[in-house]
Parts: C-alpha cells; structure tokens; sequence
C-alpha cells in the first residue's frame, strides 16, 4: 500500500514539475563532483556564482591536484566550510589522477572511497553523470519522505533504504530530484504551503502544525 502511494506521489510531482533538474551548473563529470562537494552546507546559488573562474582555471584532475590548497581557497572563500572543502577537494582530484587514471570513478562506492565525497554525494554524482539510479537523501528529501508518512527515520541511510525500498529502481533518481524540488517549492521546512500542494490528498502532514 505504502508503495503504491509512493508511486502516485512521484508521479503527481512529475506531472507537476516536468522541468525538475539539478540546480547546479556543470559541463561535464569533473565539474559536476567539484560543484556538488562545494554545495554541502551552501546554496546552489552561491556555488554557481563561484565555480566559472574555478572551472576556467583548473581544468583536469591533474591540474586540481598540483594546485595549493590558499590557492583554492582564494576561489571559494565566499563558500561556506571553504577551506575544508579546498582539502577535500585537492585531496580527491590527486586520488582521482593516481588511481583512476585522471577520470572520474563510475560507481558510486569508488566515489565514496575519495576524500570529502559522501554517500549522498556519490549518489547525486552518479545520479546525474552516469545515468546510474541512485536516491540520495538531503535535507528536503528527508523532511518531505517524513512529513508525507514515507518513512519515520531521521538518518539519511536509513530513509534511502526504505525509500529505494518503495519505489521502482529506474525511477530513483527523478524521484530524488523532485523531491529536493518539492521540498524547496512547496514542502518548505517553515509553513508548508499545503493548499496549493499537488500530493495533499494522499499526504498524512506528519509533524506539520503550521502552514497555509
């Protein structure tokens, strides 16, 4: 039954939100894992302001690699936890030119094993890369999986179980972008705009006491 109302539910956000894509802007693998390792804890926005003269500038994972790590923290200074992630960053990219040859891993447990590239990251990497069906959990698809009585948990591994439990595999990954899209649309953490939502007949409003 729950898998049933699952599927509806995707398929009304999909009717709803055919447009749904990545906010981040990228032109290819590379450049998608650096935007979305710099996007942790940061808005989309904000990262897609700073990674054109990033992207201008280092070009390979070779050319990240040789690069200091002041040098890649002048560019993402403006970026939330910057120097954090320009350690990550330069770590993974000479992880990525001595063990992989200088391309990007193709599956999701290679990316993990790269410094600063979590479970979610890896899975919205090879999500939007490879064509590869993950359901990575962020902040919107945990609290809108919650609120519509998909799932009680509050870990991210453990929604992405029971989430990827419900829904068809080839469906995983739309359903993970229209979940962030929803969740930023409508089922926004404060004062859900529940009026105007397209699932509300089949959403139980857990925890939800405040909205319009």
């Amino acid at each position: 039954m729950k898998a049933g109302r699952a599927a509806k539910i995707v398929a009304a956000l999909e009717k709803e939100m055919p447009e749904a894509k990545i906010a981040l802007e990228y032109e290819d693998e590379l450049q998608l894992l650096v935007a979305v390792m710099l996007s942790a804890q940061t808005t989309d926005v904000l990262v897609n302001r700073v990674t054109p003269a990033v992207f201008a500038r280092y070009r390979t994972a070779e050319d990240y690699a040789r690069a200091s790590v002041p040098q890649l923290e002048s560019m993402i200074r403006r970026i939330g936890l910057f120097r954090t992630k320009a350690k990550n960053l330069r770590a993974a990219m000479r992880k990525i030119a001595s063990e992989h040859g200088g391309k990007l891993p193709r599956t999701r447990e290679e990316l993990h094993e790269l410094p600063g590239v979590g479970w979610k990251t890896a899975g919205v990497v090879v999500n939007h890369a490879f064509g590869t069906p993950a359901l990575p959990v962020d902040t919107h698809v945990g609290r809108v999986s919650r609120r519509l009585g998909l799932t009680r948990a509050d870990d991210p591994a453990e929604v992405e179980e029971e989430l990827s439990g419900l829904l068809p595999r080839e469906s995983w990954g739309r359903a993970h972008q229209l979940l962030i899209w929803h969740g930023r649309r409508t089922c926004i953490a404060r004062r859900p705009h529940c009026t105007r939502c397209v699932v509300k007949g089949v959403c139980p409003k857990v925890s939800v006491s405040d909205s319009d």
